[in-house]
């Protein structure tokens, strides 16, 4: 038994030295930890002599309007303390991505000559506790040291999100809670605006838009027609462009689209011409462009010739219904080369913006995007896969019909949305059967109408199965003579492309 004694002995003995280098170690390791932690830092600065004024700002005239008092607020605030004027803390700028929130901050922030700290809100939030918020106090610390300034926090969403209500404190929720503190914390006289982006504003926390806080919300929306020609006349300046180029016309044809994707137009016509060895841009090239950004990069995939004569018959389908709804959707292309996703598609081009549609007028919307699939029953005798797409946006109408509009037989006085009000199981039932009602009846109407010109049906599918793409004047002069049967006005909403997954 002496070995037992002598190990028993040899092991208290060393014990207190493993704890000694344990103890060494685990002060090492969050050494190392505390190293690597990200460290708490202010937001990016930039200047106003490097930032934008607001003649780079085209397409947003209300939003700039709204934004001037701010610009005069930094430049003069003693005009506005002698009335007792308080100008807001905070302003939220929401709309769709691409639409030039960020843009618009840093217009005020230059034509103000004031400091400009740009930071998403998705940086402030960490997997360590208590981070956020000390970025934050940074950020607003740095801010006041600065005046006047302008802090502008993209993505508000991601860190002023609906708090969890639980007992416990996310991190996200101390974050929150810390830029209310810094909102609550500052007075007008500081000369600090706090400027939100968000395009999520039904995400926020209502605590944050009360009066005091982000009290004003400006609304930054996708430009009408005479902002996309002012957005492309910015985006072309330096570029030679040809005689033929028309920034109107273009501008007509990209309904809908931001100003980042008016942007991204200019920017691949450039290529297209620099690529072809031109020395200015031409028309051609702002097409292929805007075909590019709408309905994706052109493939050659390799279908069989019986999918061809589908897509063919498809995308004629979709071409002959526009052209029999009257100017609802003229049509600006149809091909069946790949872009995208799509294995064809159908590029629809209104002639002018518009924001009041009757019901008919989307009756006839949901006829022209069932067309593809009415068209391939007729012909085939069966359906495919292929008006995937159109199905989504055919049911996107009919669903915006009964449930927002209170355009259905059951209901023309009230809508039928369940976030408004509960409702019953009855009302549900009710609103699911007038939804597919309306669709199902255009799906039939479509067919009727290609079978009466299923004559004029086969001439643009051959049109097609011969040169692959046909233009609004190719289309034009297969159509002609073939009077459309319905006068419903003229577009409706923002259409870009009827295309076939």
């Amino acid at each position: 038994m002496d070995w037992l004694v002598f190990f028993r002995d040899g092991v208290a003995a060393w014990l207190p030295l493993f704890f000694a280098i344990l103890l060494v170690l685990m002060v090492y390791i969050l050494w190392r930890t505390l190293q690597v932690m990200p460290r708490v830092t202010a937001a990016k600065t930039i200047t106003a002599d490097s930032s934008v004024s607001w003649d780079d700002v085209a397409g947003l005239d209300e939003a700039k309007e709204e934004l001037h008092e701010v610009v005069d607020f930094l430049r003069e605030p003693e005009r506005f303390g002698r009335l007792g004027a308080r100008v807001p803390k905070g302003i939220l700028l929401y709309g769709p991505p691409g639409t030039g929130k960020t843009l618009l901050a840093k217009a005020i922030a230059s034509e103000a000559g004031a400091k400009f700290y740009a930071q998403s809100a998705s940086a402030f939030v960490e997997m360590f506790a208590g981070l956020g918020a000390a970025r934050i106090r940074k950020l607003f610390e740095e801010a006041r040291k600065n005046a006047p300034s302008i802090v502008f926090i993209d993505e508000l969403d991601a860190a002023g999100g609906h708090r969890s209500g639980h007992g416990f404190t996310r991190e996200q929720d101390q974050t929150l809670n810390q830029l209310l503190v810094e909102l609550d914390g500052f007075e007008s006289r500081d000369q600090v605006i706090v400027m939100g982006a968000s395009n999520r504003l039904q995400d926020l926390d209502a605590a944050l838009l009360r009066p005091g806080r982000f009290d004003r919300q400006v609304l930054v929306g996708p430009p009408d027609l005479a902002g996309r020609e002012e957005i492309l006349g910015v985006h072309t300046r330096g570029k030679p462009l040809g005689d033929d180029v028309d920034l109107k016309a273009i501008a007509r044809q990209t309904a809908g689209l931001t100003g980042a994707e008016l942007e991204n137009i200019a920017n691949e016509a450039a290529i297209f011409a620099g690529r072809a060895g031109q020395q200015q841009l031409r028309q051609v090239d702002f097409d292929d462009a805007m075909e590019r950004v709408v309905a994706g990069l052109q493939q050659r995939k390799v279908v069989t010739e019986k999918e061809r004569r589908i897509l063919a018959y498809h995308e004629a389908g979709h071409a002959v219904m526009s052209h029999l709804t009257g100017d609802l959707l003229p049509v600006h292309k149809v091909t069946i080369v790949s872009r995208g996703q799509a294995l064809g598609y159908t590029l629809n081009m209104p002639n002018e913006e518009r924001y009041l549609h009757t019901a008919e007028e989307f009756e006839d919307l949901l006829k022209v995007y069932l067309a593809g699939r009415a068209a391939e029953q007729i012909v085939f005798g069966r359906v495919t896969n292929g008006a995937a797409n159109d199905l989504e946006k055919a049911t996107e109408v009919a669903r915006a019909m009964v449930f927002d509009y209170g355009m259905s037989e059951a209901s023309a006085s009230r809508t039928m949305r369940a976030d408004n009000y509960a409702l019953s199981e009855e009302t549900k039932a009710m609103r699911d059967h007038e939804q597919a009602r309306l669709t199902d009846e255009a799906f039939a109407e479509a067919q009727r109408l290609l079978r009466k010109h299923r004559s004029l049906l086969d001439r643009v599918a051959q049109a097609l199965l011969e040169k692959e793409t046909l233009d609004k004047d190719e289309l034009g002069a297969l159509l002609e003579g073939v009077e459309a049967e319905s006068h419903s006005s003229e577009t409706v909403g923002t259409v870009r492309a009827v295309a076939a997954d």
